[in-house]
């Protein structure tokens, strides 16, 4: 299997050395910038397998660069940040962002969400006889598309695993914990934010008026499920 590459993005030079050097241990190729400007010149050069990225960074911030990634890319993002402030980790994961860690952080739990990241990320090849169908939407597991009204759905590759998870099982109940393990693949470190932002931006694409979901429901005090009828 071809050596997975990283692009990492953080001001602060002894944590690009610090975390470089670890990455290169578990395998991976690395790649390193100091800002969103840099960052987009090597993007342009080739787009890698996951981007790790600093939310305070000196001119355009992680924000930014983040929601500039989306509009050319679904590749993973998880974003580093030094604040544990509910909005802002909520802005971050709005702006794109797949997961997040919030600094300092251990190295061994950074290569963990790496790991989990990547393996969600691989989209297995496409089988034409298997779909589902919740209204006016199609969804191909193994093709890894969705259409409404025959026009494609552009999802990120954790939102549509999320939508897969549930889709699958329709009228089923699942709570946020059962996705966290289902769809992050994280047993101990999950955050609920991370699902309820995620169903927030899967709604925004699917839904006709995303404020009253039909397809993606939330079972109060439960968690969500997908109406087989939409």
């Amino acid at each position: 299997m071809a050596q997975q590459s990283i692009l990492l993005v953080d001001d602060d030079d002894r944590l690009r050395e610090i975390v470089s050097l670890a990455l290169e241990g578990e395998g991976y190729r690395v790649r390193t910038a100091a800002s969103a400007e840099e960052a987009s010149g090597v993007l342009d050069e080739e787009e890698p397998d996951l981007l790790i990225l600093d939310v305070m960074l000196p001119g355009q911030d992680g924000f930014e660069l983040s929601r500039e990634v989306r509009t050319r890319s679904l590749v993973p993002i998880l974003m580093l940040t030094a604040k544990t402030d509910t909005v802002d980790v909520v802005v971050g994961l709005e702006s794109g962002a797949d997961d997040y860690v919030t600094k300092p952080f251990v190295t061994k739990e950074l290569v963990a969400r790496i790991r989990a990241l990547l393996r969600r990320a691989r989209v297995p090849e496409p089988h034409a006889d298997q779909t589902i169908e919740v209204g006016d939407l199609e969804i191909a597991p193994n093709a890894a598309t969705v259409t409404k009204g025959g026009q494609p759905v552009r999802l990120t590759k954790t939102e549509f695993k999320l939508l897969c998870a549930m889709a699958t099982r329709p009228n089923q109940v699942f709570t946020r914990e059962v996705l966290l393990q289902q769809v992050w693949d994280y047993d101990y470190f999950g955050d609920s934010r991370l699902v309820d932002v995620h169903i927030r931006r899967l709604r925004g694409k699917i839904e006709e008026d995303p404020k009253d979901p039909r397809i993606v429901q939330t079972v109060r005090g439960l968690g969500y499920k997908v109406a087989s009828e939409g």
